[in-house]
């Protein structure tokens, strides 16, 4: 346990400060961008009494072809790239281009985050999210005091269904489990509350948003903001109906209900003849999201998906409502409890850990609600590349193993896990733990190194399975689908404006193991002519690479 006097310096931009080490990373970016290809490049010394290599295998050298068609194709060759194969048995280098530059890793980024939370938490850690009073409940169902829900980091305080099976499936309401918490307080004789509702997240420092990420990303579901208490994921379901005549103002329904005060939105009701009208418009304030349009008379409902300004708020409201549906007498009113945020030098991005509102020993549990194991949630993050459940799991790791669940406190554990992997110090530079932040640099050769590590762990085979599966499911459940690499590649997508990346592991058709990487930054193609390169480079590599047919290689 770190204590809350101890400085440490995060491996991180902090908001003023940057760091030499992505100062480092920027002059390597500027450097001209020469493609340095080699082949079939073992790593490190090579075993005694092992020759080198006369020529590049023939299956190496056809891929090498494969892979500079596809890069000289015209949607292609005004990008920068990089790919990295490599045999996942004996860890050699098969064929690289640009492996030790800095690309940004997107998504990617949650290769480094999972595989991280999976090693140090272990794939059955659940989280706890309980309904607590610092008083005992009366024999009369009174609880003099207020009614508090603590937060712990569930990332899964929503109605989705678990385990994960190839697509997202919802089960009852968004509020399903606060529902289930409020029944199980009303069963044990809850009845009335003379204090107040009050949501807790302070088991992590208030830090919503981390550095990095755009003012553009945060009203977007994959932008929403990062709190212990992540409720339906911090995000709202929008439904807009026509009103009745041309001019009357839109009907607006939200889920959750509560959130409904929690943006701003100036809707009107349109001629018939003229087609649904929406922008999003950014202002300052709390309640930074202002909708705004037009719907036409008599047209179907349109839905829209956005972040949640204030997730703990909302979910103070949503428990009193709840409460009082059932009959429970709320004497107060809802509050929330942040913990005060990180502080950071103006001068170097140094972490300056501050005391939180401790929970008291004698509190009093009305309810408690339990996640899936940390698997299921990993598996999910993966699969459908969820960040608000990769910013949590990063957060978790500082909480449980440094006493500090902030993000910088998480990636300063990281970085010792990285280096136990094998990967050279200076090759990550993190910032996030789910890649939504421009700040993020890596080296293909960084991804492919800690690909090869988990493999090898006692739970590399759970860490392979939460990977998305090309043309089955998950990100991948569209891409490369029809191809030889149908079912054959396991691997994580990235996706940033002009940024895509895949990177995994892959089967070839002759049985040969790999772990891959390729990156493509500076791409202005948007949609298929975005991801195609991609895709084209590990179908290739599925059906060139290999040296001894599949029915006669041994594992």
């Amino acid at each position: 346990m770190i204590p809350y006097a101890f400085r440490f310096r995060a491996r991180r931009p902090g908001c003023f400060g940057v760091s030499a080490l992505l100062l480092a990373a920027f002059f390597s970016m500027a450097r001209p961008g020469v493609a340095q290809e080699s082949a079939a490049k073992p790593r490190g010394k090579r075993p005694a009494g092992v020759a080198a290599q006369a020529k590049p295998r023939a299956d190496v050298e056809r891929f090498r072809a494969r892979v500079q068609t596809v890069l000289s194709e015209a949607h292609a060759q005004r990008a920068y790239w990089s790919v990295l194969v490599a045999d996942q048995d004996t860890g050699e280098t098969l064929y690289e281009l640009n492996a030790d530059h800095f690309f940004r890793p997107g998504s990617n980024t949650k290769i480094f985050t999972t595989a991280f939370a999976l090693a140090t938490l272990g794939p059955d850690y659940i989280f706890m999210t309980t309904l607590d009073s610092r008083v005992s409940l009366s024999q009369d169902g009174r609880l003099a005091g207020d009614l508090i829900f603590y937060g712990n980091g569930d990332p899964d305080l929503s109605n989705r269904k678990f385990p994960y099976a190839g697509t997202v499936e919802r089960d009852g309401p968004v509020e399903k489990v606060l529902i289930e918490l409020a029944d199980a307080a009303v069963a044990k004789g809850l009845k009335e509350v003379d204090g107040d509702i009050v949501a807790d997240d302070s088991v992590f420092p208030y830090d919503p948003y981390p550095a990095g990420w755009s003012v553009g990303d945060l009203f977007f579901t994959f932008g929403a903001p990062v709190s212990a208490i992540a409720f339906n994921e911090n995000s709202i379901s929008i439904e807009i109906r026509p009103g009745e005549h041309a001019g009357d103002p839109a009907v607006i329904v939200v889920e959750p209900s509560a959130a409904i005060d929690s943006f701003g939105h100036e809707i009107s009701t349109s001629a018939a003849s003229e087609k649904p009208d929406f922008s999003v418009v950014r202002r300052p304030g709390l309640n930074f999201i202002l909708l705004r349009g037009s719907m036409p008379l008599g047209h179907a409902p349109v839905k829209l998906d956005l972040a949640m300004t204030d997730p703990v708020e909302t979910t103070a409201r949503t428990l009193k409502q709840l409460l009082e549906t059932r009959g429970v007498r709320v004497a107060g009113g809802i509050r929330v409890q942040h913990a005060p945020p990180p502080l950071r030098s103006v001068d170097v991005p140094v972490v300056l850990p501050r005391g939180r509102p401790e929970r008291p020993s004698n509190s009093y549990i009305l309810a408690e609600h339990v996640s899936p194991a940390l698997l299921e949630s990993i598996r999910l993050t993966n699969k459908v590349s969820q960040n608000l459940h990769a910013e949590l799991l990063l957060r978790t790791v500082g909480q449980v193993k440094a006493g500090l669940g902030t993000t910088d406190a998480g990636i300063w554990l990281e970085q010792d896990f990285l280096k136990t992997a094998g990967i050279r110090d200076g090759d990550a530079v993190l910032v996030d733990g789910s890649g939504l932040s421009q700040n993020n640099l890596v080296t293909p050769r960084a991804i492919t190194d800690l690909l090869l590590y988990a493999f090898r762990q006692p739970w590399g085979a759970d860490f392979l399975s939460t990977l998305p599966i090309a043309g089955v499911d998950g990100t991948l459940e569209n891409r490369m689908k029809g191809t030889a690499a149908t079912g054959q590649v396991r691997a994580k997508t990235g996706t940033l404006e002009h940024e895509h990346s895949i990177s995994g592991y892959a089967t070839t058709l002759r049985g040969e193991h790999l772990v891959f990487a390729v990156f493509g930054n500076n791409n202005p193609q948007r949609g298929h002519d975005a991801t195609a390169p991609l895709d084209e480079i590990a179908v290739a590599m599925v059906e060139t690479l290999g040296t001894v047919p599949a029915q006669k290689r041994k594992r």
